[in-house]
């Protein structure tokens, strides 16, 4: 299991609350002595952690950097699971389906915030592809405040042989295309389903978008043509959820 490094109070929060586990060493700051930080010390601390206390300079080293308000920890990464852990997952789903599909998206800040929609909306995975695309970094952890430990992350070869897979399974594929004909708001998504979102400003590739049932898109009523991936994800998602909720 690889490690990396966590700065900041905000993600170093998340990983005690999370993946508590998962923390192998700290170091804070010997000079500061806030409240939240103080905080975060006594929680290293009922884990049986002791943070080393060192000088900035060494802090600037290990956060590469970037602000890390005094402390910075060492964590295992979650890891992705495969694409035999994905078949496995579905089959033995007691409800109903509900994945993100992302196709070679490799904006470590986009997969981070999708995780964090993910939870938010009961996905039950996030399908991601192995080549070209962004995996678990320490970027996405902090960017996913916790949610790339609690969502499952399966990082398969062939996407396009996963979609064949999931309809097989009696699973729906939605596929988020500028150029659809129907609004998302017009779909039912109220069944087993994989929503797919292409990569940043290529969208899904062709041997992605033969493999969706469904096409949809969502209304741009001003001067720009798309969103962020992120933003359009979670719009997409609320929409499933609003879906199934009413």
């Amino acid at each position: 299991m690889k490690s990396s490094k966590l700065y900041g109070l905000h993600s170093v929060q998340a990983a005690l609350d999370y993946s508590p586990k998962s923390i192998n060493k700290a170091w804070i700051d010997a000079q500061r002595q806030d409240k939240r930080l103080v905080q975060a010390i006594g929680a290293l601390l009922d884990l049986g952690i002791e943070p080393e206390k060192t000088e900035r300079k060494k802090l600037d080293k290990l956060a590469e950097g970037n602000n890390h308000q005094g402390i910075v920890i060492e964590v295992d990464m979650p890891a992705e699971l495969s694409e035999s852990d994905l078949k496995t997952a579905v089959q033995s789903l007691g409800e109903t389906a509900l994945f993100l599909v992302l196709d070679n998206v490799q904006d470590p800040h986009n997969l981070g915030a999708c995780l964090r929609t993910a939870d938010a909306t009961g996905v039950h995975g996030v399908i991601i592809t192995k080549d070209n695309a962004t995996g678990i970094t320490p970027t996405v952890c902090k960017v996913a405040s916790g949610a790339a430990e609690t969502v499952p992350v399966y990082q398969v070869t062939n996407l396009a042989r996963t979609l064949r897979w999931l309809k097989d399974q009696g699973i729906w594929v939605f596929g988020a295309a500028g150029e659809a004909e129907q609004r998302v708001y017009q779909a039912d998504l109220t069944g087993p389903l994989a929503m797919v979102v292409g990569a940043e400003e290529k969208g899904m590739r062709r041997l992605t978008r033969e493999q969706c049932d469904v096409l949809v898109k969502l209304p741009m009523l001003g001067q720009v043509d798309s969103l962020n991936l992120s933003v359009a994800t979670g719009v997409l998602l609320y929409e499933v959820v609003r879906q199934r909720m009413t």
